[in-house]
C-alpha cells in the first residue's frame, strides 16, 4: 500500500489529479459503468470540498489569501450545485453528460487556481510541521465521512450559500 502523503498542499495536489482521472474515467465511460463511476467520483470530490472548507482554508486565511479562499468557497458552490443537480439525474440522460462536462471543467479550473494562486501563498506562509498536521486532520475527516457512507448525498445540503470562512470553532461561538 502507498503512504498517504500528508503534508496538506501535496495531499490536495495529489488529491486534485485524483479526481481529474476519476472525472476523466466518468466522462468516457459507457452508460452501464457510469453511475458507480460517477458515485466514487461525487464522494472523492466532496470529503475533498469539505476537508478543505473545514479545515485547510480557516487555517490558512491570512490577508494575503482571503481573496483566493472567498473564491474558493464560492467555486466550491458552484461545483456542490452542479453535483446536487448530477446526482438528482440518470446518468444515460443527454443534459447529465453536458452538465457532468461543466462540473469537470469547473473541477479542473479550480485545482489550477488552487495551485497557481492559494498553494504557493500557503507554502511561503505555513511551515511543513503545520501542514503536516493540517493534512492529518484533513486525512482524518476524510476517512470518517468516507467511512459513514456515501458523502455525496450531503451536498444537496449545502448548495443555499458558500461555506464560511471561518473555524466551526468560530461559528458555534458567534451563535452561542
Amino acid at each position: 500500500m502507498i503512504e498517504q502523503q500528508t503534508d496538506a498542499v501535496r495531499m490536495l495536489t495529489a488529491q486534485h489529479r485524483e479526481m481529474e482521472d476519476l472525472l476523466k474515467q466518468v466522462k468516457e465511460s459507457d452508460d452501464t459503468n457510469r453511475q458507480s463511476l460517477f458515485a466514487k467520483a461525487a464522494d472523492k470530490l466532496t470529503v475533498h470540498i469539505k476537508s478543505e472548507e473545514e479545515i485547510f482554508y480557516p487555517a490558512v486565511n491570512a490577508a494575503r489569501t482571503e481573496d483566493d479562499l472567498l473564491e474558493s468557497l464560492e467555486e466550491h458552490l458552484s461545483l456542490k450545485r452542479l453535483l446536487a443537480d448530477l446526482l438528482e439525474m440518470d446518468p444515460a440522460e443527454k443534459e447529465f453528460e453536458a452538465k457532468f462536462k461543466v462540473l469537470k471543467e469547473q473541477t479542473e479550473h479550480h485545482h489550477e487556481e488552487e495551485e497557481e494562486k492559494l498553494f504557493p501563498a500557503v507554502l511561503r506562509m505555513i511551515d511543513g510541521d503545520k501542514r503536516e498536521e493540517l493534512g492529518r486532520e484533513m486525512l482524518a475527516l476524510q476517512q470518517e465521512m468516507t467511512a459513514q457512507g456515501e458523502p455525496r448525498e450531503g451536498v444537496t445540503d449545502e448548495t443555499a450559500a458558500a461555506a464560511p470562512l471561518n473555524s466551526p470553532q468560530e461559528q458555534s461561538g458567534k451563535q452561542a
